[in-house]
């Protein structure tokens, strides 16, 4: 596997974190529609450890969709330290809050405003086309 890149015909594999079960659930529906491989987590902590076995499967994920309103560890708090334990991985967030912005941190490791989305989306295709572009690059 090329870091953070599927290959030949290899699933692009999801990791969405959200601590509403019914947002979660519906999200690993939908890509699971689109035949990719997804495992979800409700919380930071939890997602750290699906995080930790995929790399030790060799079967990392490609991308992680993660909120940012977590209990526990936020999700900017996750993303900023998986990003240092696993490379490669690529991180859009999807947030309720309409007035986030992104923090210095975040900026730093490439996150850019066009990798967040704002609770409710109006297509869950916005999503893939996210995921696709993010794995191209």
């Amino acid at each position: 596997m090329t870091q953070g890149k599927p290959t030949g015909n290899e699933p692009i594999r999801i990791l969405v974190v959200d601590d509403e079960h019914c947002i979660r659930s519906s999200l690993v529906a939908f890509f699971e529609d689109e035949e990719m491989e997804v495992q979800s987590a409700g919380s930071a902590e939890e997602a750290m450890v699906l995080l930790k076995e995929a790399e030790t499967r060799g079967k990392q994920f490609h991308c992680a969709i993660v909120d940012l309103r977590l209990p526990g560890m936020s999700g900017d708090v996750l993303i900023l330290k998986a990003h240092r334990m696993f490379s490669g991985i690529h991180y859009l967030i999807h947030t309720g809050s309409s007035s986030y912005q992104l923090s210095d941190e975040l900026k730093q490791i490439g996150i850019q405003p066009g990798q967040v989305y704002i609770k409710p989306l109006k297509s869950l295709g916005i999503l893939i086309n996210a995921i696709k572009e993010q794995i191209a690059t």
